[in-house]
């Protein structure tokens, strides 16, 4: 799985679109895995190193720069799309933003038939915090498959990852939707980016 997750991810990867609403969104006629996370995860980078590309997805300093639904597709003809969901979590937003971030996720993931999973980017150093709950109970509620993916892994030590990783595990044993399994990468040094590549074949595979 993971040579054939290479392949895929070495050949053809193009930006679609964004999707502001609903209404915008592409037709939905191929697999797709969303990623989700809070803000400054390091989700684009994580993006980035997953494509092997540079300049795929937008790194920015700023939280909550990303408002929109945007749809990555992979292959020529394309096989699968990578969805980037906004960042959650930033307090600086103002409400009514908020507000339309929560309309327009939790529509999407009740609505997306070929929806096939959802990767929750948890930051390393924090574990999982109260708007990483609300998220996971989001797709709880809205009966999508996701796995918890933690990311900067190398900021912290071995034996602090160890226990982040063992108390993020303990808290997906909680949720039927949630995979048993916690990846854990680096955008940076490329760690487990190879088996987050799996990941993402074998989701469009079920």
């Amino acid at each position: 799985m993971i040579e054939a997750a290479r392949k895929l991810f070495a050949g053809p990867i193009a930006f679609l679109k964004s999707a502001p609403g609903l209404e915008h969104l592409p037709a939905a006629d191929l697999p797709e895995v969303a990623f989700a996370g809070r803000s400054n995860v390091g989700k684009s980078s994580l993006l980035n190193a997953l494509t092997n590309r540079n300049g795929l997805a937008r790194t920015s300093n700023t939280p909550g720069r990303t408002q929109e639904l945007n749809f990555f597709e992979v292959g020529v003809p394309a096989t699968m799309r990578l969805v980037d969901m906004p960042g959650y979590g930033f307090a600086e937003a103002p409400k009514d933003i908020v507000r339309r971030w929560k309309f327009l996720v939790n529509d999407f993931l009740r609505g997306r038939p070929t929806l096939k999973r959802a990767l929750v980017l948890v930051d390393s150093r924090h574990g999982v915090k109260p708007p990483d709950l609300e998220m996971i109970e989001m797709l709880d509620k809205a009966a999508v498959s996701y796995r918890i993916v933690l990311t900067k892994a190398d900021k912290i030590k071995a034996s602090a990852l160890e226990a982040v990783h063992a108390a993020v595990a303990a808290e997906a044993r909680k949720h039927a939707a949630a995979h048993p399994d916690i990846l854990v990468t680096s955008s940076e040094k490329g760690m487990g980016i190879p088996e987050l590549r799996a990941a993402v074949l074998e989701a469009i595979s079920r």
